[in-house]
């Protein structure tokens, strides 16, 4: 692991900032088809076991409890599994062409596949037991197991679809929430940011106009996220902007030192996560001290693990940041609504340095 440190004592450079990565349409789910990818191990897994245990309720009913008819579980297992198998894997390369058509036409292409198939392995399933049948008419043999194919995978394509009706509601909801968050973080950030430039315009207008350049160009960098992913890079981008202008009204009396490992740069994180915390570490901490010092910022990925520290000086016996800990609580919130009640925030208060640590996985959400 490469660690960089660059401790900050003139206007950090403003450079370009990346061209927004393509976005979805910011619909979840949007495109999505409502049976999942059934060549999933965890799928065919669940499968197995459910159709098992239909075979092993249909024994019992036909059996009787001191002599369990075995043969009777190990053809019907056999051909129950063939059916389910081969629908599944047919259903798993059909997904994608299928995903292009309206829902009520895949759906009964997706039972017919299933009868097709039924009908398929009772033709074999002849071949190879001609007893399979027992002494029931072929035809009718034929037309009960159709029905009962039919039955079952009717049940099992509209469980998918609840299931897919219950993802997109979780997400939209846990969407409407992060919206919610981000609404309430963005004018406490633009507020604390136009204070910093006002107290430039009167002593250094020039300043103040670069400030406000800066400005724009962070708050582009800050609303171009709509539903996307932004990454630990772009949020350090940001976080750079800001320091950039903290350190127009400051000068000398802000340092900086990054701690930022090569790897974890790449690493998904939410617009405005990062920020705020800095924000912090300036306004309770740098602007109270008269002789300034120096915030350092730390971030690393530890097995799968995200971590960023934010650490400040503070005047003495001042072991708590000022303010409502807005920043503090929504940053956290949003966290845990973006990757689960692993993600975690927290703080170390000390006699003369506050510390706040974030942690989260990346694939720890919905």
């Amino acid at each position: 692991m490469q660690v960089y440190q660059l401790c900050i004592h003139q206007r950090a450079s403003m450079q370009p900032v990346p061209a927004e990565r393509e976005r979805d349409s910011g619909t979840p789910d949007a495109g999505e088809f409502f049976i999942p990818d059934l060549c999933a191990p965890r799928a065919v897994f669940v499968m197995v076991l459910l159709a098992e245990l239909l075979v092993l309720v249909f024994s019992l009913g036909a059996s009787n409890l001191p002599r369990f008819n075995w043969d009777l579980f190990a053809r019907c297992s056999l051909f129950v599994q063939w059916v389910v198998l081969v629908s599944a894997l047919l259903l798993c390369w059909t997904r994608k062409p299928f995903s292009r058509l309206q829902l009520p036409l895949a759906t009964l292409l997706s039972l017919a596949l299933i009868l097709a198939v039924t009908a398929g392995t009772s033709m074999i399933a002849l071949q190879v037991f001609p007893r399979l049948s027992g002494a029931t008419d072929l035809g009718w043999w034929m037309l009960r197991n159709l029905l009962v194919a039919l039955v079952m995978g009717g049940i099992v394509l509209r469980y998918f679809y609840l299931q897919q009706l219950l993802r997109r509601q979780e997400k939209l909801e846990l969407l409407a929430r992060l919206d919610s968050l981000r609404s309430r973080i963005r004018p406490h950030f633009l507020f604390n940011t136009l204070n910093s430039i006002a107290s430039l315009i009167m002593s250094r207008p020039q300043s103040a106009e670069q400030a406000v350049e800066d400005l724009a160009e962070l708050f582009r960098a800050s609303l171009k996220e709509n539903r996307g992913e932004t990454t630990v890079a772009d949020e350090i981008r940001l976080c750079e902007l800001y320091l950039g202008i903290e350190q127009l009204r400051l000068g000398e009396r802000l340092a900086v030192e990054w701690q930022v490992a090569d790897r974890v740069r790449a690493q998904p994180m939410p617009s405005l996560i990062l920020q705020p915390l800095v924000e912090n570490a300036v306004y309770h901490g740098i602007a109270r001290l008269p002789e300034g010092g120096c915030i350092r910022i730390a971030l690393r990925l530890d097995g799968e693990r995200v971590y960023a520290e934010v650490e400040n000086p503070v005047p003495d016996g001042s072991g708590k940041p000022g303010g409502n800990h807005l920043a503090l609580v929504n940053v956290e919130q949003r966290l845990q609504a973006t990757y689960g009640a692993t993600a975690t925030l927290q703080t170390f208060p000390g006699e003369q340095l506050f510390r706040v640590e974030l942690s989260y996985a990346p694939g720890g959400g919905l």
